[in-house]
Order: C-alpha cells, then structure tokens, then sequence
C-alpha cells in the first residue's frame, strides 16, 4: 500500500511534539510492514526510511499528492474533499467544523466527545527509548509537559508535592522563573526544573523517578506523558478528566481531582509493580500496535465503509476550563 502522511510542521522532533512524534514511529513501522509511506511536511524536514515531500502552501493538497498514492492520513482537521481516499487523525480538542465521517481520534472519550466512535491510541516505538532498568533507586516524583500551559496544572503539582512528606518534584518541561503566561516564580526548595528535555537525558530523568504527578483541568486526549511514563516504571497520579479513566486503572496509578487524595495515594507508592506498569506500556501502547489498527481503518475506507456513523461535530462543553481543582 502506497500511504502519504501530511502535516504541516518539521519532523523529526527532537524534544516535544507529540502529533509528529506520532506521525513519525506511524510512518516507520508501516515501512517494516512493506508498505511504501511518503511524508508531506513542512520544508526542512528529513526522513531516512521514507520519502519526504515539502508541503507548499501555494497550492492545493490534491495537487501535492503523488499519483501512485493509494490512502491519504491528514494529521489535522479537514472537512473538504481530495480526489483520492482520505482518513483524518485528530490530536486534539476544539471545535472542528464539516469533519468526514472517516475521521478518528486518539482515545474512546476523545471521540465520545466528537460524537464519534473511531479510535486509534497512540503508540511509541519503545526501542528508541533504550534499555530500562527496572531496579534503580527512585528519588522524586515528576511533572512532564508545558509546565507554561494552566490546563496541565503545574500548580496542582506542586501543591501535592508540598503537602507530601518527604517528597520532591522534578518538572519536566518548565523553568522556575516563567514569564509567558504571566510572571510565575516557583519559591519551592521541594521542586527543581530541567527545562524543556527530549532523548536520553528525559529518559535517564524517568528511569529515576517514582511516578508521575498529572493533575490535568481540561480533557486530555491521549497524553503521550502518561504512557512514557509508565514504561519507565512510574505510575501516574492525575485527575479523572478525558482519556485519563481509560488509560490508568487502579494497578497503574491513582486519579482524584482532590490534592489531599493525591497525597494519600502517594503514600502507597510502593504498592505499584514498576514491572506492571512497564510492561503494560510496551505491549499496550507500541507503534506495531499504532500501526496494524490504522491499517485496519484505511482498508475500512478503501472497501467504501464510513469510519463513524455520522460526521463528527464537537459537543459544546458545558464545563468551560479550568475543570475542577480543590486543593
């Protein structure tokens, strides 16, 4: 099968990214399938096990999209028409107006909200995380994301920390000094900072950490820091929104949108199998995986059949954001 993948934006991501961090172990593990993938990007991208077109803004999709192409995979919302067969991936929330009926989303409650049903999660090809060691001694808890983002919560984070004897945080994704939405210094001596950290020194920051700290207030899609968490041994302590009840059960963390709850769980930390929690990422949430359920969804599109009953149409939240906090 000749697939193209498009989405406007560089890839490989070194650090952050998770729609391209996606787009990228999608196209390789198509291509030790057999299958022939081309990536239409944005100019300055590079790819050693596919075909990288430059996407033009000048023109037209359907004229940027080889003849021998067999399935289009657009990576963002579009709700016109192409002359060949099409499937849209969804990454993220908003509303997204004219969606196809094949369109689908990274999580079940992810497309529950979209009043669709079509679903794939996401997976990583964990070889390019290296060895984990299971057996190394756990110092802090962490905080992985946008610590800049309010919806991630970096607050709540803290604030579970500072309640928590004994315990420190490392922040994954954020300075103490912040001034992008708005002046924020973290005052702390609990809570340390690396910065914005991709490759082997996030990985090498995980394998030492106890769990993950993830009190989200909006409804997350996927949370790609959940899974790489987990394989690394850590379970995740969040709030109960989005896609985070379908991703961690009872064995691979804890979920409350109540601090002094959190706490208390954070107690029992040693009642978590690091084993568990590895392994149910690596045979869970893999790129192999990723990769068969997609291929499943173009053979659906390819036979004539509609991916969703009805085209997808975002269901106003009558919960505006922040979702609830109490700390």
């Amino acid at each position: 099968m000749n697939i193209l993948l498009a989405y406007n934006t560089i890839i490989p991501v070194i650090k952050y990214g998770g729609t391209q961090r996606d787009i990228w172990y999608l196209g390789r593990e198509l291509v030790k399938m057999g299958h022939e993938v081309t990536f239409l990007v944005s100019k300055g991208s590079r790819c050693d096990f596919a075909r990288v077109l430059n996407w033009d803004v000048s023109r037209t999709l359907d004229e940027q999209i080889p003849e021998n192409t067999d399935i289009v995979n657009l990576h963002f919302p579009f709700g016109g028409r192409l002359d060949k067969p099409f499937v849209v991936s969804i990454h993220g929330n908003g509303a997204c107006d004219g969606l196809s009926e094949n369109t689908t989303f990274v999580s079940r409650d992810h497309a529950r909200r979209f009043n669709a049903e079509a679903f794939v999660y996401n997976g990583m090809d964990w070889d390019d995380y290296g060895k984990v060691n299971l057996a190394l001694e756990r110092e802090y808890f962490h905080f992985l994301g946008k610590a800049a983002w309010k919806k991630k919560n970096l607050k709540g984070a803290i604030q579970i920390i500072n309640q928590s004897k004994g315990e420190h945080l490392k922040v994954l994704g954020g300075w103490r000094m912040n001034l992008k939405m708005g002046p924020r210094f973290t005052f702390s001596p609990k809570v340390s900072f690396t910065g914005m950290v991709g490759g082997e020194r996030k990985n090498a920051l995980l394998q030492r950490s106890k769990g993950l700290i993830f009190p989200v207030r909006w409804r997350e899609p996927f949370g790609l820091a959940i899974i790489e968490s987990l394989y690394f041994g850590c379970p995740v302590f969040g709030t109960p929104y989005g896609s985070l009840p379908e991703l961690v059960t009872g064995d691979f963390g804890f979920l409350s949108n109540r601090s002094y709850e959190i706490v208390e769980a954070l107690q029992n930390i040693r009642s978590y199998s690091r084993q568990k929690c590895h392994e149910y990422a690596r045979d869970v949430f893999n790129s192999r995986k990723m990769a068969e359920s997609y291929l499943e969804i173009y053979r659906k599109v390819l036979n004539g059949e509609k991916l969703n009953r009805n085209k997808p149409v975002y269901l106003e939240d009558p919960e505006n954001l922040p979702l609830p906090w109490y700390s």
